[in-house]
């Protein structure tokens, strides 16, 4: 049985340090959080064993320039969601899975595949063969301008968010298309199971030495090919409502939006889409309640946006690959594989 853990303010304070700099050695966390790094390692090692935290790899900002991002609304029979939701969760091209309320969908994918033909067939080979769907509403993504990784716990004080932005300051280098060799992919499908693992056991599980495993993960994560994420449950995050927003906005003003949006501390994902709606943006609002406040803010912020759809999770089955329970815990993973 897993062990209950109760999070402390110093957990509070390592996971927000880690949003900031997944893959920092725990000695160079410890002078900024003011404890030893056998401690660090220690709380770590309690918060993903109870499925509190966990970092891994994620697609990073060259994904949505070179390959395929999807919003997939999927409408069910009576009874059948729950099932449904177990059964897309096998699917790796499936990232992310929301259970959501009553409304235009009863689930709400994230699907992320390397090119069009591949959505297609996921589509047509894969959803359109499950029984109990009655109706899958797909929304390209043309432009991804906030995604989940940005998102923060604001656990941390302003001496010790210095420190870190200090200590990871570096030259943000231009996109590039990078040719995926087989190290690459070994190293990929390791990193999305565990973002934390040693340059030398990585070089074990990819037959490869320590130092080429350096170099390809910088190349990497320079390139935008891949970035690390520090993921929390539900309790961590003071058990949030995930709500997205579907809305029109003339095409002059997508650029304002984003930035209104991104402004927004629960703020999580802002996309242009096609369809009727152009802007798609996900929240993490305290209540129910602060769905209708959010929208009246936005909308006051910007008079030619009009919202055309709230969709309300309700129980989020899987997150960029991990199972999570209705705790909002993770209990496994089932890896995605977009490059």
């Amino acid at each position: 049985m897993r062990e209950t853990v109760t999070a402390s303010e110093l957990d509070l304070a390592l996971v927000n340090a880690l949003q900031l700099r997944p893959r920092a050695a725990w000695s160079e966390l410890a002078p900024v959080l003011g404890v030893t790094a056998g401690t660090l390692a220690r709380r770590w090692e309690r918060l993903t064993g109870s499925g509190l935290a966990w970092i891994y790899a994620a697609p990073g900002r060259e994904f949505s320039r070179s390959r395929c991002t999807a919003f997939v609304l999927i409408r069910c029979s009576p009874g059948a969601r729950s099932r449904l939701a177990g059964r897309v969760s096998e699917f790796q091209e499936a990232a992310t899975i929301e259970v959501t309320g009553p409304g235009s969908a009863d689930l709400l994918l994230d699907v992320l595949t390397p090119d069009l033909p591949s959505l297609s067939r996921f589509l047509t080979e894969k959803l359109d063969r499950l029984p109990g769907i009655t109706s899958v509403s797909c929304l390209f993504a043309t432009s991804l301008y906030v995604e989940g990784s940005r998102w923060r716990l604001r656990s941390l004080d302003p001496a010790q968010l210095t420190a870190l932005h200090s200590s990871a300051s570096a030259v943000r280098e231009p996109l590039r298309t990078v040719e995926l060799d087989p190290v690459d992919r070994s190293l990929l499908r390791h990193l999305v199971r565990d973002g934390r693992l040693g340059w030398a056991e990585l070089a074990q599980l990819s037959d490869t030495s320590p130092a080429t495993v350096r170099r390809r993960l910088r190349r990497l994560t320079d390139s935008g090919v891949l970035t690390f994420r520090c993921d929390i449950a539900a309790p961590l995050a003071g058990r949030p409502v995930p709500v997205s927003f579907l809305a029109q906005v003339p095409a002059r003003d997508i650029a304002t939006v984003h930035r209104t949006l991104a402004a927004f501390p629960d703020c999580r994902l802002v996309a242009g889409v096609t369809g009727p709606a152009n802007v798609f943006a996900t929240l993490w609002v305290h209540d129910i309640g602060d769905i209708q406040r959010r929208e009246t803010a936005l909308c006051a912020r910007l008079p030619t946006l009009t919202v055309t759809d709230r969709i309300v999770g309700l129980h989020t089955v899987k997150r960029m690959g991990h199972l999570l329970d209705h705790d909002g815990s993770r209990t496994g993973t089932q890896p995605i594989s977009p490059w």
